[in-house]
């Protein structure tokens, strides 16, 4: 891991996402870019009369003020740790600007949606779909002092829990206790060997992460409660899982399991489709 990109929507919540992805890069050696995405003017759809000049000029003009704030505010908090950092402000729509930048990176870091903001929804499920790396995303309550000392790796044997496990090694190489929970086994109990989760474990263990296997039951609870739950008794303060997406209405969409989990988040996420 040698290249992290962190998106700055210039909301409360940035200096937690520079702070969290400032430890991952000090702890791995990386080279930090921070992004900011300017978006295009917005014009209704339905209206019939032309838009004066002089309010695109203005959101325009907003934009561009916003992103010298966002990305002073990045310089001096990069400065103040000590960090050498890379800054970049792009235009366009932010699940497309942040999806293409992160092509160029080892890990991308941005924040939970934000049902209350009236920015585009659902910005994680999109760039964790599109990047073809990990996202990890950081809670919209509370702070983060470490990731990755304790780590809950979501596992149900798919292509996708495997994509993000080898995404997330280099992090589980330095966790204090890496633990694999499979939840509800029995639902594809074919997937899993006699022992569920004790394959990846062992998996692991060759690649020098030392991990314990746990199995989750309970009929009646959600998938996505029982992962919130088990990582609050294990006191993780990451949750690495796969991301699941399907096609629909032309466009991709995060599964139930995924959705619900990023709905709900108490600790950062690491995803990976």
């Amino acid at each position: 891991m040698k290249d992290i990109l962190v998106y700055l929507d210039g909301s409360t919540r940035d200096a937690v996402g520079v702070d969290l992805a400032l430890a991952l890069a000090r702890q791995h050696q990386a080279h930090l870019t921070g992004l900011h995405v300017i978006a295009p003017p917005f014009v209704p759809v339905m209206t019939h009369a032309p838009i004066p000049p002089e309010i695109i000029e203005e959101q325009v003009r907003f934009g561009r003020e916003q992103a010298e704030r966002v990305g002073a505010a990045f310089r001096a908090r990069v400065d103040a740790a000590g960090m050498p950092a890379e800054w970049r402000a792009a235009e366009g729509y932010a699940s497309e600007v942040v999806g293409l930048h992160a092509r160029y990176s080892d890990l991308v870091v941005l924040g939970q949606t934000d049902p209350d903001a009236a920015t585009a929804a659902d910005l994680p499920d999109r760039v964790a779909l599109s990047a073809g790396g990990p996202v990890l995303v950081v809670p919209r309550a509370g702070t983060f002092p470490s990731v990755g000392e304790r780590v809950l790796v979501a596992w149900n044997a798919s292509r996708e829990s495997k994509r993000a496990v080898d995404d997330a090694m280099p992090i589980l190489k330095h966790a204090r206790a890496v633990t694999v929970v499979v939840v509800k086994p029995q639902q594809s109990a074919a997937r899993h060997g006699e022992v569920p989760g004790a394959d990846i474990a062992l998996y692991l263990a060759r690649h020098g992460v030392r991990a314990e296997a746990a199995q989750v039951y309970g009929e009646d609870v959600a998938i996505g409660d029982l992962l919130l739950s088990r990582a609050a008794d294990l006191g993780a303060d990451l949750i690495v899982m796969g991301a699941y997406g399907y096609p629909r209405l032309m466009e991709l969409v995060l599964g139930g399991v995924t959705r619900a989990l990023l709905a709900h988040m108490t600790v950062p996420v690491l995803l990976s489709h």
